[in-house]
């Protein structure tokens, strides 16, 4: 449960630097390098660039794996779903026992009253 959270917490905080790195970069290509138009500097327009588009790449690929780690360490508890206890506490319908349809035949000969129902017997109401 605990490398769900760090996971996911990892997710997030590549998602934030991902949104940064693009804001950052210029639709027209100048983005970050505009503000470094000194030819004494470091890295050039184009080397920035590059490290932009490296970044932007490399963050995206992280986040997809990282995603696929998630979806993987998900905590799953001992009690899978309801669909499975259903399926699990189905009855067979072919092993149901069958309820008489009609009246039980009268073949009493003697002209005594018919003894009580028990509670084991079923009457048709």
């Amino acid at each position: 449960m605990g490398v769900y959270f760090f996971v996911s917490i990892l997710v997030i905080i590549a998602c934030i630097f991902q949104i940064l790195i693009v804001l950052v970069q210029n639709s027209k290509g100048g983005g970050l390098a505009a503000n470094f138009t000194s030819a004494g500097q470091t890295m050039g327009i184009r080397k920035t660039a590059d490290f932009l588009e490296k970044s932007t790449w490399t963050l995206a690929a992280s986040i997809l794996i990282l995603c696929i780690v998630a979806t993987a360490t998900i905590p799953r508890s001992v009690k899978e779903s309801r669909i499975r206890d259903r399926i699990d506490n189905a009855y067979d319908p072919s092993a149901v026992p069958t309820l008489p349809t009609g009246s039980p035949s009268a073949t009493t000969t003697s002209s005594a009253p018919a003894a009580p129902a028990t509670q084991g017997s079923q009457s048709k109401k």
